[in-house]
């Protein structure tokens, strides 16, 4: 990794506009955590919705989505991918700094509510387990997310029907796509940690780690290998 690329891509992400998308979905998974909390509701009718399909399927998706599609792919979008590319850098180098940055923002901007929420619900072990969940899920998102901003010139678009339609429609219903969901992976790492009724995996856990490995390796050299081509055909301009 490329320590002045890592730094270049901190600077240039968060001084954006669209990281304040990232701030209104933890404020209300806290929320509606300390709403389940203060009811008279057994957790484990209000654990899996928030924890499960709230946090760990809604808002750890879209903040990689947001995070891992912006990057590279706002480089892309405004041409200034051709600066970079330039320079004598394995295509390599510059993919995995770039997955490094997107991955620790998501990483934070996640991790820290959801541990924050499970803190609230009473359990610290939960609370490790969902920071490790979502450092799994951030980096096997950020990975596909990162390969797809170099794919296509609509990532976040395709991002989005990628979360609507496989994380949280086909997977709810076809048992054997759980074995290539990224929320599967995150929740079975999650409750296999934290050893609570809040969440309900369906996935063995090394199972997710073989598959999370899978992911993160396929996004990493996908993204490389369309990288190559930029410098060679020109797209970036």
């Amino acid at each position: 990794m490329n320590l002045t690329i890592i730094g270049l891509t901190v600077r240039a992400l968060l001084g954006r506009k669209r990281v304040l998308l990232l701030l209104p979905m933890p404020i209300v998974l806290i929320g509606l955590t300390l709403i389940g909390v203060s009811a008279d509701v057994s957790d484990p009718d209000w654990g899996p919705t928030v924890f499960g399909n709230l946090g760990l399927s809604v808002i750890l998706p879209l903040t990689a989505l947001i995070v891992g599609s912006s990057v590279l792919g706002l480089e892309i979008d405004d041409g200034t991918i051709t600066h970079l590319l330039t320079k004598p850098l394995p295509r390599s180098e510059i993919v995995l700094s770039k997955l490094a940055v997107a991955w620790v923002v998501t990483t934070v901007a996640t991790g820290v509510p959801l541990a924050v929420a499970a803190l609230i619900a009473g359990s610290a072990t939960f609370a490790v387990g969902l920071v490790l969940a979502a450092a799994l899920g951030a980096l096997e998102y950020c990975a596909l997310f990162l390969a797809l901003s170099v794919l296509t010139k609509r990532p976040v678009a395709v991002g989005l029907v990628y979360i609507m339609l496989w994380e949280n429609v086909l997977v709810s219903f076809v048992d054997g796509a759980r074995v290539f969901s990224v929320r599967e992976h995150a929740t079975t790492l999650a409750d296999t940690v934290g050893n609570t009724p809040l969440l309900d995996s369906t996935v063995s856990l090394s199972t997710a780690l073989v598959m999370a490995v899978l992911f993160v390796v396929v996004g990493t050299v996908g993204a490389t290998q369309r990288l190559r081509s930029f410098a060679l055909t020109g797209e970036a301009n």
